[in-house]
């Protein structure tokens, strides 16, 4: 572990998240339940001394696994954090499930979920757990980086961000998604996530030979062959390991650019 790097990461990510408030009138952030989102949430409770000012949104599918769930309602219980739970009713009500298509139910209940939370919350900026290194398309983005008021994301039409100096100008009707932790890897993660002793699912540590290494609706996500059952354990495995890290999420799977595709309107 390399807590010098680890502290760069750090300071930088709370500039960032400390900017984000700054600037922007109504941002939230987006909580996926998973590590990295945690990890940006413990970011943001440090960057205001243990004090989260910013509404937290989660978007329920309702297919996630309920460990998942569990975890989510004891860690706001416990931090006293404000919580936006989304989710579109009007899909689940006419039956939208992964059986109707990976990227059409991405598209119902996760993407047209978050544009309905974001315009009835008024959002201006969401934060988002997301690193370059996860998935191709998630490298092409910019730490703040502005979606269109059809939540589009122009990511060919992008500026340059140069000495810190980031993207605020938003015009109206539009948002900014704001990535903290862009530039940190899944073992910076992990290697933070046991310097801070930061809470997380047990799903992703191993029982039975299996475990989670990236987290999302039971349907869509599988666990990888895995004897790590601790922190270490997984780092070390991570090290060796060639697999992607969402190779077990099935919408990733459904076509060569799904995850652009999705992306490019408005998926996080």
């Amino acid at each position: 572990m390399s807590t010098e790097r680890l502290n760069k990461l750090e300071q930088q990510s709370i500039y960032i998240i400390r900017e984000a408030y700054a600037k922007f009138s109504k941002p939230g952030i987006l909580w996926s339940i998973g590590k990295d989102s945690t990890v940006l949430l413990w970011l943001a409770r440090k960057a205001f001394l243990g004090y989260c000012p910013m509404p937290l949104v989660h978007i329920d599918t309702t297919f996630k696994i309920p460990e998942m769930i569990a975890h989510r309602d004891r860690i706001v219980r416990e931090w006293g954090l404000q919580l936006v739970v989304g989710a579109n009713r009007q899909a689940l009500a006419a039956g939208m499930n992964p059986e109707c298509g990976r990227l059409e139910c991405c598209g119902a209940l996760k993407t047209e979920a978050f544009r309905e939370t974001v315009n009835e919350h008024g959002f201006d900026a969401i934060l988002l757990g997301i690193r370059r290194d996860e998935e191709r398309s998630r490298s092409k983005e910019r730490i703040f980086s502005v979606r269109t008021a059809n939540f589009e994301w122009e990511y060919k039409e992008q500026p340059p961000e140069l000495w810190g100096q980031y993207n605020v100008d938003v015009p109206p009707g539009e948002h900014v998604r704001v990535h903290p932790i862009l530039d940190w890897t899944e073992v910076d993660v992990w290697e933070y996530i046991q310097q801070e002793r930061i809470p997380v699912v047990t799903l992703y540590f191993a029982r039975n030979g299996k475990r989670y290494r990236s987290l999302g609706c039971w349907p869509c996500t599988q666990p990888i062959d895995s004897t790590a059952s601790n922190i270490p354990e997984i780092v070390a495995e991570l090290k060796s390991i060639g697999q992607s890290e969402r190779a077990g999420r099935a919408q990733d799977q459904a076509d060569a650019y799904a995850m652009q595709k999705l992306r490019a309107k408005g998926y996080m």
